[in-house]
């Protein structure tokens, strides 16, 4: 998704200068330029609409979206790189923004999207645990996926997809770990503990009596130490 946000040059910073622009429904934000030559990026300090950010971070691609912000007469792409809300209203108070060389590649953030049922659910009763749900991947700008679709439909009861697994794609390479976990079909934790009890319970041998427990233990002595 593409956007567009108008952006003001504001000469004052401070608290005080904050709450006088909250108060006439704008925020302070901050614009970095493209890191060159090792230096880090200068940022820019700027008035945006926190109605038009808050549109942009929760449409699909959400802080993955490319945006035309225009300045002082001219536009250039940058993406939302960290917003600070209040904790209680949870209105936005700032954001930062940073600009994109087009040609560069850029590592981001990318939502995991589970499509299918998994058979390990359906047939033999097994829970879809969903461990990681985004990923790190490096493309261009452009080439950003607003999501990575995963099909579990062939999941069987105990298996599961790691990153490495995960279909190859020559638009993005993603930077997490390979074996990072995806997501897992496993037993029902009810029957996960009640097969380990079975498996563990000691058993009789034959022809011998059981052990029988000696009287006179109170309850506490019955009790072992938790650690």
């Amino acid at each position: 998704m593409d956007a567009t946000l108008d952006a003001k040059k504001r000469d004052s910073r401070g608290k005080n200068e904050a709450r006088r622009l909250r108060a006439g429904g704008q925020i302070p934000a901050v614009v970095y330029g493209a890191r060159q030559d090792g230096q880090a990026p200068q940022g820019v300090p700027v008035t945006v609409d926190p109605k038009e950010v808050l549109r942009i971070l929760h449409s699909e691609s959400g802080a993955n979206t490319l945006i035309g912000l225009k300045l002082d007469g001219s536009e250039s792409r940058v993406m939302v790189r960290d917003y600070q809300l209040d904790p209680v209203t949870h209105q936005l108070l700032h954001a930062d923004f940073y600009q994109l060389a087009m040609d560069k590649a850029i590592i981001v953030p990318v939502p995991i999207m589970v499509k299918g049922e998994p058979i390990g659910v359906k047939q033999q009763g097994g829970l879809l645990d969903f461990v990681t749900r985004e990923i790190q991947v490096q493309c261009l700008p452009t080439d950003i996926p607003e999501h990575i679709d995963l099909d579990v439909s062939e999941l069987a009861l105990h298996q599961s997809v790691r990153v490495k697994d995960l279909p190859t794609s020559p638009k993005w390479k993603a930077v997490t770990d390979g074996e990072t976990m995806l997501v897992h079909v496993v037993m029902p934790k009810a029957e996960e503990a009640a097969a380990t009890t079975d498996a563990t319970a000691p058993v009789a041998a034959a022809g011998t009596e059981p052990e029988v427990i000696k009287k006179g233990k109170t309850d506490k002595d019955e009790e072992a130490p938790k650690k």
